[in-house]
């Protein structure tokens, strides 16, 4: 597995006949499943309990372990609906193909297309510092959320009193409240203060 792997999806079952399978990315962009031609894939829950499979790629995706993930060559991936399909030099069939359910998807970070001016990966955010403008340091940024019309940094940030749980802030992520991104530097300055 490549030191920057990410999780970018899973196989969520076969598609037709001819050995495609239906991908659900983990983005309503799913260009990284589009940019890379191979997929580092490791077992669901179901498929690490399977005792036997119809193909050798599906067996070998079954008793994969975090440190051997199986790889598979992408001939093609596209769009269709609101998921993403693809097929694979070494899936057939839609027998091979439906043994591959539930597996997850991981791309290496570095062949994920270039962002834009003012774009960023979501996985670039997680872990960054934000503070405020008066440089008052509101929390780490814990995950992002979409809410249709807009992204939301979820931040958490210890609390300054012994036994209570960590303090958890919601920021939108848009221009009105987003200063700066500086990546290398790790950190988000925004206009907000800790009562809001």
């Amino acid at each position: 597995m490549p030191a920057d792997a990410i999780e970018v999806g899973r196989i969520a079952d076969a598609w037709g006949i001819k050995g495609w399978f239906k991908v659900l990315p983990h983005s309503a962009s799913p260009e990284a499943l589009f940019s890379s031609k191979r997929w580092y894939l490791l077992p669901s829950d179901r498929q690490a309990g399977a005792s036997k499979s119809p193909s050798q790629k599906a067996a070998a995706v079954a008793s994969a372990s975090a440190s051997q993930p199986v790889i598979l060559k992408i001939k093609e991936a596209k769009d269709h609906a609101d998921t993403v399909v693809a097929c694979s030099l070494d899936v057939l069939d839609r027998n091979q193909a439906e043994a591959l359910k539930g597996a997850r998807i991981f791309v290496p970070r570095s062949s994920f297309p270039t962002a834009g001016a003012d774009e960023y990966y979501w996985v670039d955010l997680l872990g960054l510092d934000v503070f405020n403008r008066e440089g008052v340091a509101l929390g780490q940024v814990k995950d992002l959320m979409s809410t249709g019309s807009q992204t939301v940094l979820v931040l958490v940030q210890a609390s300054e009193e012994e036994g209570k749980p960590p303090i958890e802030r919601m920021i939108p992520f848009v221009a009105a409240f987003v200063d700066s991104v500086d990546l290398p530097g790790r950190k988000i300055t925004v206009d907000w203060q800790l009562d809001y």
